[in-house]
C-alpha cells in the first residue's frame, strides 16, 4: 500500500473543490431556471430580472470556489513563479467577473453600503413635497 504524498492530498483537495463550484454553478442554473418557467407560467412580470439575479448568484458561488480551487493548487502545491503569475492572471479575470456579477445583481458597486443611493434609486425617486414653504402669503398666516 502506497501512502499519498502532501501534493496528491493537497491537489486532490483543489479538485474537489473545482468540482463543488461547477456543480453550485450547474445546480444554481438549473434551479434559477426552473424557478423562472414557473413563474413564467403564473406571468410574474419580474420573472427576467430574478431569473438574472438567481443565475448570477450561482455563477457567483461557483466562480469564488473556482478560485479557491486554483489557489489550492498552485499555491501549496508547486509554487513557481510562472504559476504564481498565472494564478494571479486566472484570480484577475475571475476577480472582474465577481465584481461585474455583483453590481448586476445588486445594482451598487461591492464596496457600496446597502443603505447608499445608487443611481437607479436615484432616478426612481420623485421629488418630495416641499412643505416648509407656504404657497402664498395668507396661507402662512400673515394678513
Amino acid at each position: 500500500m502506497t501512502g499519498a504524498t502532501f501534493d496528491d492530498v493537497v491537489d486532490t483537495a483543489g479538485k474537489i473543490v473545482d468540482i463543488a463550484g461547477v456543480t453550485i454553478t450547474i445546480v444554481g442554473a438549473l434551479l434559477a431556471l426552473g424557478l423562472a418557467a414557473r413563474r413564467a407560467v403564473r406571468g410574474d412580470p419580474d420573472n427576467y430580472r430574478l431569473l438574472r439575479r438567481q443565475l448570477g448568484r450561482s455563477i457567483l458561488l461557483g466562480l469564488e470556489l473556482l478560485v479557491a480551487g486554483d489557489i489550492i493548487r498552485t499555491v501549496a502545491v508547486e509554487p513557481t513563479i510562472r504559476n504564481i503569475t498565472v494564478l494571479a492572471e486566472i484570480v484577475l479575470v475571475r476577480t472582474f467577473l465577481s465584481v461585474s456579477l455583483e453590481t448586476e445583481i445588486t445594482g451598487r458597486w461591492p464596496w457600496q453600503k446597502r443603505d447608499e443611493p445608487t443611481k437607479a434609486s436615484l432616478t426612481r425617486r420623485s421629488p418630495a413635497p416641499s412643505s416648509s414653504v407656504p404657497a402664498s402669503p395668507d396661507a402662512a398666516g400673515s394678513g
